[in-house]
């Protein structure tokens, strides 16, 4: 396969999975020109131009590229704090591994939500990384000792200079975070992300704790919305869900103390809740090899066995659900094992649709991409295997067979 420079290609012989309607069409052919889907069917192909490249892909399955809305690429380590002690330019190189290693696991865009900036971006976008689109919030904004602060306990002085490369950045009071959510739009930030309640990788804060004030969250949604852009939220307790969705947070990150309440409220606000599972399995795993110092390790377990259980919650309220992982340094080699976990709760299709056309509509890319619609941007994986008759086939990234993005094959898997 190598239509990496050919204007149009032709795919013959693929089970389409198209992901809006939970099916696999085997013996299917599907055109991509100029970098866009312009036609697909089942039975004998049309007759294409002159110069169309015709690939045979012999059964496998062609499918949207997937979608992770949730990665930190800048991440090296799960000690989120060593970033202010690095350079610039190493978190930028190992940023720059990472979203290659994402693509060829069959992922052509992502969402950064915390860390990643407009350089990175611009360096995918220019070629000099291959790897997904990458979508950006620039850094988290945090209350002193909130979830974005890294500091220990013993640390007293506080950087706040938006140049250095950490993931979140220090404010407080409705005029400080204002300012940090405009700083943030000014540099091209498709979302913006606050925190409202402790997490894993923070040293100082519970998980049960409620972070940011709503004067303080009411200001960044304000400043989102002048934007047109939205704001995504870090919780997991009912109490920080429910008082985000309430303020016009439109989308929550983990969620995994949820209760009825909150399902209440995200169906009345049609907002999106983006699960990181995989990232616990992980952290509990391989945590402290990694990095996570020890008052982290003490809270995975707190919100490792009720992620399963809000998923499956959320599944059957039908709240909006979308893929994310999470993953930070050596840990996010695993990130398509996030697949596997979803699905011991959810069906297949639906899994695939979270990192497909439900994460497209959260990114406002819906009928751009994650979808094989007519139009839309051929991004595009080639894999071995039916996930919607195994899951663990998308959990496997040895599957993966080539990744395209806008029509040009990115990644091609060799055999050994």
């Amino acid at each position: 396969m190598t239509p990496s420079t050919r204007p149009a290609v032709l795919f013959t012989g693929a089970g389409l999975l198209d992901p809006e309607d939970g099916t696999r069409t085997p013996d299917s052919w599907l055109l991509v020109t100029e970098g866009r889907i312009t036609g697909s069917g089942r039975g004998p192909a049309p007759e294409t131009a002159p110069g169309t490249e015709v690939v045979d892909l012999a059964g496998a399955t062609l499918m949207p590229g997937l979608i992770d809305a949730h990665v930190h690429p800048t991440a090296f380590s799960a000690d989120l704090g060593a970033a202010m002690d690095h350079a610039p330019s190493y978190v930028a190189s190992y940023a720059g591994r990472a979203l290659e290693a994402m693509l060829r696991r069959g992922f052509t865009t992502v969402r950064d939500v915390a860390g990643g900036d407009w350089g990175l971006s611009q360096a995918v976008d220019e070629g000099l990384v291959n790897g997904p689109r990458l979508m950006f919030g620039g850094k988290a904004l945090s209350q002193t000792g909130g979830h974005g602060d890294f500091r220990g306990p013993g640390r007293q002085g506080n950087d706040t200079h938006a140049c250095c490369p950490g993931a979140g950045l220090v404010c407080d009071g409705p005029v400080e975070f204002r300012r940090a959510a405009r700083e943030q739009l000014r540099t091209g930030a498709h979302h913006l992300k606050i925190m409202l309640s402790g997490g894993v990788a923070s040293p100082t804060d519970r998980i049960d704790s409620t972070q940011s004030s709503e004067d303080e969250i009411r200001a960044v949604v304000e400043e989102a919305e002048a934007a047109n852009r939205y704001v995504t939220g870090h919780a997991y307790t009912a109490r920080a869900v429910n008082r985000g969705l309430r303020l016009g947070v439109r989308c929550i990150e983990h969620g995994n103390l949820i209760d009825e309440s909150s399902l209440e409220l995200f169906l009345e606000h049609d907002a999106y809740l983006v699960p990181t599972l995989v990232t616990y399995q992980e952290l509990s795993r391989q945590g402290a090899a990694n990095g996570l110092p020890p008052a982290g390790q003490d809270k995975v377990d707190t919100v490792l066995t009720k992620g399963l259980e809000a998923l499956r919650m959320a599944h059957e309220a039908g709240v909006n659900l979308v893929y994310g992982s999470d993953l930070l340094g050596g840990m996010q080699n695993h990130q398509n094992e996030e697949f596997a976990i979803r699905g011991r709760v959810q069906p297949a299709a639906d899994v695939v649709r979270a990192a497909t056309v439900n994460a497209a509509r959260l990114l406002g890319l819906e009928g751009e991409i994650g979808t094989l619609r007519d139009g839309a941007r051929a991004d595009l994986v080639v894999v071995d295997g039916d996930p919607l008759a195994d899951i663990g086939v998308l959990a496997d990234p040895d599957n993966v067979r080539a990744v395209l993005r806008d029509g040009r094959v990115r990644h091609e898997h060799t055999a050994d």
